[in-house]
């Protein structure tokens, strides 16, 4: 199999991905979890419907996709970011990054179940590569002595741990839902408005019923709705939408190992952030991870 220039989408995601992940970490823990996921689905719902009835592309779905891809959003965005934030709260972004890149793990497993996807050698052993670097870059990546806000581990780190893994497996089952509708030549953008809007509604439904963890812990300023509205824009408007068009033309997989590599491309970011350099153990792991990128762009 040749190089796609599909794939340049699922890493262009990534780098969306890696930037949202610093910039989510102070609003996150502003507002609560459930709070800033609901105000951030709102504000891409507006951002997202005015492009869509624009291009006219929503006349392209089926009610019955459109019923697909609010599962696949339910479950990948109302669940899984849900959880990935709440461990971001607990665990901070780099830990929480390195958690949610085993998507790529069971994004894999299920497309070789259900969708009968298969790899290459050189593309397993770039997947390989491409988790193992990610893992230990992230892991390796902070120092002993690190004590700045955002690598705080708040509360028991188990219920971290299972909230970020639980994130990874709903983002693996949204994509492996999702990719038959986006096989059909769904628009990317109308299948993302579609995505956030059942996420947005089931988000106001928990507020509205009065759940207490939904409410915010702090007021919303305008300071803090235009941080939360770009990081929407960045991660949902154009990072999945370019996850949904990678998904047209690539297995799912692939795409997820190609995404997967946010967590490295956080740790420049972290640095910038942090005043810091990551630690040695982040080089290596960083180096693992393009040498497993290039061998499953080139499999």
């Amino acid at each position: 199999m040749a190089f796609s220039p599909y794939d340049l989408l699922a890493l262009g995601a990534a780098v969306c991905w890696s930037f949202t992940s610093i910039l989510s970490a102070t609003p996150a823990r502003h507002l609560g979890a459930l709070a800033f996921t609901r105000w951030r689905m709102v504000l891409v719902v507006f951002m997202l419907w005015p492009v869509v009835l624009w291009q006219g592309t929503w006349q392209g779905i089926t009610l019955a996709q459109c019923g697909v891809m609010a599962l696949s959003g339910f479950i990948g965005i109302f669940v899984g970011d849900t959880a990935l934030f709440a461990a971001m709260n607990r665990l901070g972004p780099r830990r929480s990054s390195v958690l949610f890149a085993t998507h790529a793990f069971f994004s894999a497993l299920l497309g070789f179940l259900f969708l009968d996807e298969r790899m290459g050698l050189q593309a397993v052993a770039g997947g390989v590569l491409v988790m193992g670097g990610v893992m230990v870059a992230t892991l390796m990546g902070g120092h002993k002595d690190e004590a700045h806000a955002l690598e705080t581990v708040r509360g028991p780190w188990r219920v971290g741990v299972a909230l970020g893994l639980l994130a990874a497996l709903c983002q693996a089952l949204s994509s492996l839902i999702a990719k038959p509708v986006m096989v059909s030549g769904v628009d990317p953008i109308a299948a993302t408005a579609v995505r956030v809007t059942i996420t947005c509604a089931a988000q106001l439904v928990l507020f509205w019923s009065g759940y207490a963890p939904a409410r915010a812990q702090q007021p919303a300023s305008a300071r803090v709705l235009v941080q939360v509205g770009f990081i929407g824009f960045l991660g949902m408007g154009v990072g999945m939408s370019l996850i949904m068009r990678a998904l047209q033309h690539g297995d799912v997989g692939m795409v997820a190992i190609l995404s997967s590599v946010s967590p490295v491309l956080v740790l420049p970011l972290l640095w910038w952030r942090l005043g810091r350099p990551p630690a040695a153990g982040a080089w290596l792991g960083a180096g693992l991870t393009v040498v497993g990128t290039g061998l499953v762009l080139l499999r």
